[in-house]
């Protein structure tokens, strides 16, 4: 039967589609982390006190590719190049969603109104990532070889989109809400399809791989456009709801490994 635990297992078996799973997930994550740190160097000086929480967002997305490299040389492998139609932030800047990088690479501070289209987009996304990692969580929580990676990292991300929540609410209640509200649906929507089409083209390449007949590799395209369908229809929706998160304050406090940890929940906003 095919479900999202065998075919994540089959990925990760085989050691030609772990490593593209590997290099594609340690690119992205590395993407962001420059994409932090240039966003917490340029930050708008009226939101100097964002700056320590945006670097240490940037300082986990870095230590989660290394950890995608680590889990490479643990097997003896190498990264490979990443496929392009594969490249999820690169698509998304090509789709006008977020920063662009040549405004990161400038040396010049961002406005206010940067800084809320930087949380929003990363709101969106960071609930991709969380609810990915959930999914690994789940089925690989145990497994010898990741799960304590996947713990470390999904962990991290469930701090990220904390973060966007409660700073996005705060920046609602000075103003910005009509911004905020514009900037999260266009990402949604923006990010589904992206999502969409390089779930598809990753799928691609882990049936040549994994030499998939065609009827599997036919069932798992129609899968994810039937999911990108309901993401159309409602589920993009998920992505634009703010609500106090129960772990306040959570890029703020040193990481639970040096001590810190989430505050005590607070109820729904």
């Amino acid at each position: 039967m095919l479900t999202a635990k065998s075919l994540f297992q089959e990925i990760i078996d085989d050691d030609e589609s772990f490593r593209l799973f590997c290099s594609i997930a340690a690119s992205g994550e590395s993407q962001g982390g420059w994409e932090n740190a240039r966003i917490a160097a340029l930050v708008a000086p009226g939101m100097r006190e964002l700056a320590p929480k945006i670097t240490r967002h940037g300082a986990d997305e870095d230590k989660h590719g290394r950890i995608f490299n680590a889990l490479l040389k643990k097997r003896g492998l190498e990264p490979v190049p990443v496929p392009p139609e594969t490249d999820y932030t690169m698509l998304l800047e090509q789709r006008g969603i977020g920063l662009a990088h040549d405004k990161l690479r400038r040396e010049e501070p961002l406005t206010e109104a940067d800084i809320v289209v930087y949380l929003a987009h990363s709101r969106v996304t960071e609930q991709r990532a969380a609810d990915q990692m959930d999914m690994l969580v789940t089925y690989f929580g145990d497994h010898p070889e990741l799960g304590r990676a996947i713990h470390m990292i999904d962990n991290d991300e469930a701090n990220h989109l904390a973060y966007c929540h409660e700073e996005l609410l705060r920046l609602a209640r000075e103003g910005h809400g009509r911004l905020i509200q514009r900037t999260l649906r266009e990402s949604a929507l923006a990010e589904i399809q992206v999502y969409r089409d390089v779930s598809l083209a990753v799928m691609g390449h882990m049936g040549r791989i994994l030499n998939w007949p065609r009827p599997k590799a036919a069932a798992l395209a129609a899968g994810i456009r039937g999911m990108y369908a309901y993401e159309r229809l409602a589920g993009w929706h998920k992505m634009v709801g703010l609500r106090m998160p129960e772990r306040r304050d959570a890029l703020g406090v040193p990481p639970p490994e040096a001590g810190g940890g989430p505050a005590t929940p607070a109820p729904a906003y």
